[in-house]
C-alpha cells in the first residue's frame, strides 16, 4: 500500500458513491480515497477535505493510477463486468456494490474472473450491517429449525435519470431494491434456494417492473415470501421468520425486533447503523488483513441468480424455475 494508507479508487459519484466518498475523506484515518471517475470529470469533487483527490473520465485510467489500491464500483451494474475485468487484471481488490451484474451469467463471470486470478472480490450487500438483520441472525437458533420466512420491502420512488432502467438492463424493482431480500434469505437461514416463482405488475419484456410476489423454497426446506414494491411514500421493510420452536418479527426500519421462543417474549430495540460505513470497515479490514471477504462475489452472484430465476418465472406466468439455473460445474467457487 501507499503511504502505509489503503489508496481507494471510487468509481461512481452519484447519489450513493457520494456515501461512499464522505466516508472515506472523513471517517477512514488507515485509508486514503485517491481518485473518482465520473461521466463529467469537469465536474470535480465538490466535497470538503477531498482537494487533492484525482478525477478521471475513464475507470481504466483510474484502475491504472499507482497510488490506487483497491477499487470500488458504484455504477449502475451493466458496467460491472467490464470494470471488473480491469481491474483483476490490474490485481486491484474490488468491492462492488449490489446488485454485482444485471445477469446471472455476467455476476458468475465476475466471480471466475477474480477467483481464477486470486483478486479478492467483496459484493456490497449493506442490508447485512443493519443491526436488527444481524440481531435476527444472532437470535436465529431461539426459534429451531427454520421452516417459514416472510420479507416486505416498499422503497420510496425516486427521481431517475432518462436512461436509468438501461443501466439495471431495463429490470426494476426485483434487481434494484429487492436484490437485498433475496440475498437475505441466504444470509439468514444460511441455505441455498432450490425453487422460485414469482409475479410481477410488468414483465421484463415491457418495462422495468415496480412491484413483485415472489415465493421461494430453500433446499433445507423454508418456505419464503417476498412482496416488493416502489410506493408513492412511506419506507417498510420487515421480516417474520417463523421456525419449529419459536418466531423472531423484525422491523429494520423502525429498528425493532420481536422474539417468541420457549423461554417467553423479548423485545429489542437496536441503535440505528451507517450500514455503508460498516461495508467499507469490513472490506478494507479484509484488504489490510489479507483475510476472505465478509460478503464475496459468490455471494453477490447467488442473490442475482436468484433475481434473474424471478424474471424468468414472471415471463412463464409464475410457473416454477429450479436453481441453480446456470451449469453447476463453472458456478463452483
Amino acid at each position: 500500500m501507499n503511504e502505509d494508507r489503503i489508496g481507494v479508487g471510487l468509481i461512481g459519484v452519484g447519489r450513493h458513491g457520494m456515501r461512499y466518498a464522505r466516508h472515506l475523506v472523513h471517517d477512514f484515518p488507515t485509508a486514503s480515497l485517491r481518485a473518482v471517475c465520473r461521466q463529467h470529470p469537469e465536474q470535480g469533487l465538490d466535497l470538503p477535505g477531498a482537494s487533492s483527490v484525482t478525477v478521471y473520465k475513464e475507470p481504466q485510467s483510474l484502475i491504472a493510477d499507482p497510488l490506487v489500491d483497491v477499487v470500488l464500483v458504484v455504477t449502475p451494474p451493466i458496467y460491472s463486468l467490464d470494470i471488473c475485468r480491469m481491474a483483476v487484471l490490474a490485481r486491484k481488490p474490488l468491492l462492488i456494490e449490489k446488485p454485482l451484474a444485471t445477469t446471472a451469467a455476467d455476476a458468475q463471470a465476475m466471480v471466475v474472473l477474480a477467483r481464477e486470478a486470486e483478486v479478492p472480490l467483496m459484493t456490497a450487500q449493506t442490508l447485512r450491517f443493519d443491526h436488527t438483520i444481524q440481531q435476527m441472525k444472532t437470535l436465529r437458533h431461539r426459534i429451531g429449525r427454520s421452516e417459514r420466512l416472510d420479507l416486505i420491502s416498499r422503497i420510496e420512488l425516486k427521481p431517475t435519470a432518462p436512461d436509468h432502467a438501461d443501466g439495471y438492463g431495463k429490470r426494476g424493482a426485483i434487481l434494484e431494491i429487492g436484490v437485498h431480500m433475496l440475498d437475505l434469505v441466504r444470509f439468514l437461514t444460511g441455505e441455498e434456494v432450490s425453487e422460485v416463482r414469482c409475479t410481477m405488475d410488468i414483465l421484463p419484456s415491457a418495462g422495468p417492473e415496480a412491484s413483485a410476489s415472489v415465493d421461494l423454497t430453500t433446499r433445507g426446506g423454508t418456505v419464503c415470501r417476498i412482496d416488493i414494491a416502489r410506493v408513492a411514500a412511506g419506507r417498510v421493510g420487515r421480516a417474520v421468520w417463523s421456525g419449529s420452536q419459536g418466531r423472531l418479527e423484525a422491523d429494520w426500519g423502525q429498528r425493532r425486533l420481536h422474539c417468541v421462543d420457549q423461554a417467553g417474549t423479548t423485545d429489542f430495540d437496536l441503535p440505528p447503523a451507517q450500514t455503508v460505513l460498516a461495508t467499507l470497515t469490513a472490506f478494507l479490514q479484509a484488504v489490510n488483513d489479507e483475510t476472505p471477504m465478509p460478503i464475496t462475489g459468490e455471494d453477490g452472484f447467488r442473490a442475482v441468480e436468484i433475481a434473474e430465476a424471478c424474471y424468468r418465472s414472471a415471463q412463464d406466468a409464475g410457473a416454477p424455475v429450479t436453481l441453480p439455473i446456470l451449469p453447476s460445474h463453472s458456478a463452483t467457487m
